[in-house]
This record gives structure tokens, sequence and C-alpha cells, in this order.
């Protein structure tokens, strides 16, 4: 029997009691890797992951509750980690806040929320969580499609500043943790069929975004999942400082705002 290739390394996947995040948890742990369940308010959502991840019998799981806008909670998350299993090697760090508005419709207060959650969060906790990760660590940030596409609604200019900076981020980071033989890349998916992306629109809003892709379907999470998989194995050493587009090669600029 071929042994997982993630056996007795330890996960940290923050945003992970639900959508994209959940899936990239049981991925992991599917290839034996022990893994923490990052939550901030809905711990029964973590637990039912856990129990999930438990039940497979393949890696092992805890769920973590913490707020990673803050230095507090990010070293809350990684003692936490460190009593559980000991140590950690892989950070997936996926949490993140989507509120829409427009430039006459944001203030400070928005502005600060998805500073702290999308960018201030997953930086101070790589930062904290660098002098623990060994030779083979493997860092993954997750941004947008949106970045690379030549349309965006214009109420998603919070959401998309953020996660430009976190694909800078990640592009320095890749050259600095590099040194030390960790890996840092950007996954960005595209519309993504889960609970979240689902609320609020029609059947008809969901096909419209499903044929701006040539398969005419929209991604699942467990394609994101793979692909994570994948950059934090060992097969992925030489995979450094980029950004991976999972998103069927989707044509943005072609769909209305009110579907996107």
């Amino acid at each position: 029997m071929t042994q997982p290739s993630l056996e007795g390394k330890v996960a940290i996947v923050t945003g992970s009691s639900r959508s994209i995040g959940a899936s990239i948890a049981r991925t992991l742990a599917a290839d034996g890797a022990n893994v923490v369940v990052n939550y901030v308010t809905d711990e029964s959502a973590a637990e039912i992951v856990v129990a999930d991840i438990l039940a497979d019998g393949h890696g092992n799981a805890v769920s973590v509750q913490a707020d990673l806008s803050s230095m507090a909670g990010a070293q809350h998350l990684l003692d936490e980690t460190v009593a559980a299993f000991g140590r950690v090697d892989i950070l997936v760090l996926n949490a993140a806040v989507m509120e829409m508005g427009t430039l006459g419709q944001i203030d400070d207060k928005s502005f600060d929320k998805h500073m702290d959650i999308n960018v201030k969060g997953p930086l101070f906790l790589t930062k904290l969580a660098a002098p623990l990760l060994p030779a083979g660590g493997r860092v993954v940030f997750l941004s947008t499609s949106w970045t690379r596409a030549s349309h965006v609604i214009p109420a998603a200019l919070l959401y998309v500043a953020t996660k430009g900076a976190i694909e800078q981020l990640a592009r320095a980071l890749a050259k600095e943790l590099g040194a030390r033989e960790i890996t840092v890349n950007t996954v960005s998916p595209g519309p993504t069929n889960t609970e979240l992306f689902r609320s609020n629109r029609t059947d008809e809003m969901l096909q419209a975004v499903a044929n701006t892709v040539p398969a005419k379907r929209i991604g699942k999470p467990e394609e994101v999942s793979e692909v994570i998989r994948f950059l934090v194995s060992g097969g992925a050493a030489w995979v450094n400082g980029q950004n991976i587009l999972v998103n069927g090669v989707r044509r943005i600029a072609m769909t209305s705002d009110r579907f996107l």
C-alpha cells in the first residue's frame, strides 16, 4: 500500500470551516496530513470538517478558533497547532472577507476590515510561522482570478485591491523563504460552486457565469483543492513564486456585472 504523500506533515488551513477551505482541509487530510481547521465564529461547521477527516481515517485534525486579523489571533493559532501536533509544515492562507462597495460607499472601517483580514492576517501569520517551518515547508496564498481579468466590477474595489497585495507579498516571500527551501505560491480560483457563491444568485445568473467558461460550468471546490494538494507535496519543490489560476480559462470580460 502506498504511503500517503503528506504523512506526518502538519497543515494549517485558515478559514476552513466551509466552502473551499473545508475542501482543502479534507483533501490534505486524505493525503495523510494532520490538519488544523481554523474558524472564527462557526464552531459547529469546523467540528463537522474535523469529524469528516477523522472518519476518513487517513489524517488527523483539530479545530482552532482564531481571529487572524490580529497578531494575537495568529499567535494563538500557532500555539494551539504546536500543542496539538508539535510542528507546522504547511500554511494554506484561505481566510478572507469580500464585502461589496463602490468608491462612494467604502469608508475607513470597511478598508481596515479588508486589509486586516485579507492582507495583515496572512502576512503576519506567515511571519510568525516562518521560524517554525522546516526546509521543504510550503506556504500557499489564495487570491482571485479577478486580479488578472480585464473586467472587474466597481463594487469589488477593496477585495481585488487586497488580493493584488497578497500576490505581491507572495512574490517577495518566495524569494526570502525560498532561500530556506520553503516554497510560496498563490492559487487564484474563478467562480466556484459553493454555498456562498450560489447565495443571492438565480439559476439564470449561475448559468450566465458558467457560460463564460469553455466547459460551460462553474468550478468545484475539489478542483481548487487538488491544485493545492500538488503545491504542498514533495513533487512541487521546484514550483515557487507562481500564481496558478484555477478558473477553466474564464472569459470574465464578456460577463455582465450583475452575474459576477
